[in-house]
Parts: structure tokens; C-alpha cells; sequence
């Protein structure tokens, strides 16, 4: 079990954010058929033909233990960071951040020779190695992060409901059958694991994920303490949309307006929207202008961008036609 000590500054800081990083990172143990396969078979599918031909043994091989992981994969995460941004952080890792973990995790005989190089001369390793992680995010993750986003989008809505609703005990009870809070505590009951780290302000950062179902990962680092859990609604992330052209949906409303409706089981923006229809933005605008009008898709601004998915009506109204006039 790993217990945290929440102070009154860690309970205030208590917060969300994704990671590009944590979904790679993730994403490794998937596609070499550790965990998620069968609910990822479509991404899994595609990963291995895009990236047909790269040599993915070293990273593999280092995210080959179970209990335990790369601390410098698991970089200081913002709010709103890029790929590129955490990329640049694995990459500025020094020495003994990179060594840590082999002594943590392995005798110094028993490193696997394929992963010698990082810990002998971890500067000069380092680089290819993360010429490796860029190779892999724009073969396997990027082709389908807008839709990850999203997912992630649709958790924070959740969660933050949860949080409103009934303040961190329910968040906490909510978020994974592993997680226990109890006052100023948060334990994460995994049994290989016998910690107990007093966390000292940093807070709590939670980062939702589609591919650590159905797992959850903790970092206690003095720096930043996270938590990666998995982002509610993973089972839909690859469902392919129920067919509207000939719907009695697409005869009441049109079949753009249904299709509109079928595409948002997650938050999407009008520009994603656009770009899946085939139509201009303007357009969808104004279709959801029309939907929205009669409670069948809400909004939310992200930033600097809106969102849009459907509501409990309009999710009825698509999947039972027993619901129409």
C-alpha cells in the first residue's frame, strides 16, 4: 500500500491535468499485450502497422516491470503541456535521475544488456532514446489524440461534478476501487508497495488515462505527487458511431444533425466536428445551434475552445426509437 499524508496546502491543491506522457507511457504496456488489449484492439491494430518496422525493444524492456516504472517518464505535468513539452523535460534529465531507477529496480548485473547504454553513459543514451519516444507519439498517439482529449475532457466534466457534489471524499471514492481517503490520508492499495510519504504541499495531481485501464500508477516524488487513473468512459473511446442515414433520428432531424449527434458521445469542438463530417464549420455551428436550442447537446469553453456532447435527451433520442414521435 502506498499511503500519502495530506496537509491542509495538499487538500487545497488537490487537481487535474492530462499527460501526453503518461498516455505513451501506458500505451507501451498495451501494445506489447500486458494490459487493455482486447479493449484497445482497434488502436492496437493501427499502432502496429504505423509503426511496422521501429525497433521498440529498449522501451519495451524498460517498462518491462510491473510494479514500477522510469521516474524521468513521468515528467513534471501542467495544465495544457504539449507533447513536445514533456519530451524536452525526459530529455533535460540528468545523470542520476535517469540511473535511479536501474538501482531501484535491478542489481547492477542484472540490467538487461539492451538498456546498459542509459545507465552507463546516460547523457549520450538519452537522445536516441528520445528520438525513439518522439517516433513512437507521431506513429501511435498522435493519429488519434483529439480523440483521447476528448475522453480526457469528458472525465474532468465528471469529476468535477463529483467534486461539486460531494467535495473530495466522493471525487476519491469515485475515482478507483484502489483508492481509499480517509481524512488526511489517501491510500492506494497496491500490494506490492509498503510506503508511506508525507506529501508537504505539492498537492495532488490526477491525470486521467485511456490506456492504464484497468490499473492505476502513482509518482511520490518531492516535487510533484501524482496519480494516473482510468479516465471514465474508456469502454466507448473506439466504438464506432450507430449508423443514422436511415434512421427515424435522420428523418425527424436530418441526417447531418444526427450524424452531429452520433459523433458527440465525447466533448468534440466544431472544428473536429467539421473535419469528420466533411462540412464547414459554419455548418456544424449551426446545427448545433439547433440541437442545443432543444436540449439535445450542451456546451462548455476549455480555454480558448468550446465543446460540445450530448445530453442524456439526446442520447435517448439516438439510441431509442421508441423515444420519437
Amino acid at each position: 500500500m502506498i499511503e500519502l499524508v495530506l496537509g491542509t496546502l495538499d487538500l487545497a491543491k488537490v487537481r487535474f491535468a492530462r499527460s501526453p506522457m503518461e498516455e505513451l507511457r501506458n500505451s507501451v504496456y498495451v501494445l506489447d499485450g500486458r494490459r487493455g488489449a482486447d479493449l484497445h484492439r482497434p488502436w492496437v491494430a493501427l499502432a502496429r502497422s504505423r509503426l511496422a518496422g521501429v525497433d521498440l525493444t529498449v522501451l519495451v524492456t524498460l517498462l518491462s516491470l510491473d510494479h514500477a516504472f522510469p521516474g524521468f517518464l513521468n515528467p513534471l505535468t501542467e495544465p495544457g503541456e504539449t507533447f513536445g513539452d514533456q519530451l524536452d523535460r525526459v530529455r533535460a534529465t540528468d545523470d542520476a535521475g535517469v540511473r535511479c531507477y536501474f538501482d531501484e529496480s535491478w542489481p547492477p548485473s542484472g540490467i538487461p544488456p539492451v538498456l546498459r547504454p542509459l545507465y552507463d553513459d546516460p547523457q549520450r543514451a538519452l537522445g536516441p532514446f528520445c528520438d525513439l519516444l518522439a517516433r513512437y507519439w507521431k506513429a501511435a498517439i498522435e493519429p488519434v489524440w483529439p480523440r483521447l482529449c476528448a475522453l480526457h475532457e469528458a472525465d474532468f466534466a465528471h469529476r468535477s461534478a463529483m467534486l461539486t457534489r460531494g467535495g473530495l471524499a466522493r471525487l476519491f471514492d469515485d475515482l478507483h476501487a484502489q483508492i481509499e481517503y480517509a481524512g488526511d490520508r489517501l491510500r492506494v492499495l497496491l500490494p506490492q508497495h509498503d510506503v508511506l510519504h508525507t506529501v508537504n504541499g505539492v498537492g495532488v495531481l490526477l491525470k486521467p488515462s485511456a490506456f492504464i485501464w484497468p490499473r492505476i500508477s502513482v509518482c511520490d516524488g518531492h516535487d510533484q505527487v501524482s496519480i494516473g487513473y482510468p479516465a471514465r468512459g474508456v469502454g466507448r473511446l473506439w466504438q464506432q458511431a450507430p449508423p443514422v442515414a436511415r434512421s427515424p433520428l435522420a428523418d425527424l432531424v436530418g441526417r447531418s444533425r444526427a450524424a452531429l449527434l452520433a459523433l458527440l458521445d465525447l466533448p468534440r469542438s466544431t472544428t473536429e466536428l467539421a473535419e469528420q463530417l466533411g462540412v464547414t464549420a459554419a455548418t456544424v455551428s449551426e446545427h448545433l445551434m439547433v440541437l442545443r436550442s432543444n436540449n439535445l447537446v450542451r456546451s462548455r469553453r476549455t480555454g480558448r475552445v468550446v465543446l460540445y456532447e450530448r445530453t442524456p435527451r439526446g442520447t435517448g433520442l439516438l439510441h431509442d426509437d421508441s423515444a420519437l414521435p
